[in-house]
């Protein structure tokens, strides 16, 4: 009876067992597609990419299936990736996405609902700008909201910037003032007349460059956008008056070419920011002022409320903090228990 040889030896006491799938060699090797075309994702909507290829080119792709699926693996607005197939963008044709470049930036949240909490998620990739919106009236300012949007720029290291819209119905002046330690860039802006005033300031800000927009629905984001991008077309609601939240009105995330150069990115509002994928060191980044007096903190401390000898409580107490620092160092504390509790609920 005759034997199979190992193709690696000579040696006839080795047998190799037939293969049922024939003698074709197993890889992990992938194609280089070293002809694909270079894009940038502008809007994903259901398995469709929405892409702007170097040549100034738009067309529609798919997402090749060896880039994988899930979270870890999506391809989000703001990623360039190479495409090969039909790049005509011809109506009705379909290019295939085989290739995402390394991210420079990546905007990151964790889900909070409870089907999802903890999952992480990037919600746009190789933006350099945060603009955090956020409304003076109607509804109301939400400032551990704005504490949660500045930590996730520091995370994904970005520039943060508030734009307080609705300056009309309330003073910037005491909300700023909670922020007047971090110097963060910031602007006002006011609608009178049909006409966003305070639009220059904000448009000096994000030409040039590739910046996200996030904030609660109602806060005015939309009307923004529509006045920086004439001809976006952003859909504008209005603010429930029982609860005091606006209508979502955009459904996706959509990069939007400002007249001047770079991109504005429009996201859907935003009802929470979470943070369980952000360590505390991360966190610590988001309050600066902070981060400058632990280190005059024991080592191990965990800057908790209660910690023994955390000089965060001195800091206050003292005086030293301004009258900005309680509430600062409440928001800090408040963000860190819910990293903590999320980081437990969901650990492996």
């Amino acid at each position: 009876m005759s034997r199979q040889r190992d193709t690696g030896t000579d040696d006839e006491r080795v047998r190799v067992r037939p293969s049922k799938r024939g003698s074709r060699p197993r890889t992990k090797q992938r194609p280089q597609h070293e002809d694909a075309v270079e894009a940038r994702v502008l809007a994903v909507d259901r398995g469709r990419y929405a892409l702007l290829t170097e040549d100034g080119v738009r067309l529609v792709a798919m997402k090749a299936r060896e880039l994988g699926r899930g979270a870890r693996n999506a391809v989000v607005v703001g990623d360039r990736v190479g495409v090969v197939g039909d790049t005509s963008g011809t109506p009705d044709t379909l290019a295939r996405i085989v290739r995402v470049e390394e991210r420079v930036t990546a905007l990151r949240r964790s889900a909070e609902d409870s089907e999802a909490a903890g999952v992480e998620r990037v919600i746009v990739a190789n933006a350099d700008r945060l603009l955090i919106v956020t409304a003076l009236a109607d509804p109301p300012p939400r400032p551990r909201m704005v504490d949660r949007c500045l930590v996730a720029a520091y995370d994904a290291g970005m520039q943060p910037v508030l734009v307080l819209t609705k300056a009309d119905l309330a003073d910037p002046g005491p909300f700023l003032a909670q922020y007047a330690a971090l110097e963060v860039p910031a602007v006002a802006t006011a609608v009178v007349d049909g006409e966003v005033q305070g639009l220059d300031a904000v448009r000096e800000i994000v030409t040039g460059h590739d910046s996200v927009l996030v904030g609660h629905s109602g806060v005015g984001k939309s009307t923004l956008i529509n006045a920086l991008v004439p001809g976006a077309g952003r859909a504008t609601g209005i603010v429930n008056e029982v609860t005091g939240r606006g209508r979502h009105t955009s459904s996706s995330a959509v990069a939007l070419e400002l007249p001047g150069g770079g991109w504005a990115i429009d996201t859907p509002g935003v009802r929470s920011f979470g943070l369980a994928h952000v360590g505390p060191d991360d966190l610590l980044r988001g309050f600066p002022d902070l981060a400058a007096v632990t280190a005059e903190c024991p080592r191990g401390c965990d800057h908790e409320a209660g910690a023994r000898e955390c000089e965060l409580d001195a800091w206050v107490e003292r005086g030293d903090a301004g009258p900005a620092g309680e509430a600062r160092l409440d928001s800090f504390r408040r963000l860190l228990s819910a990293r903590s509790a999320s980081a437990l609920d969901h650990a492996p």
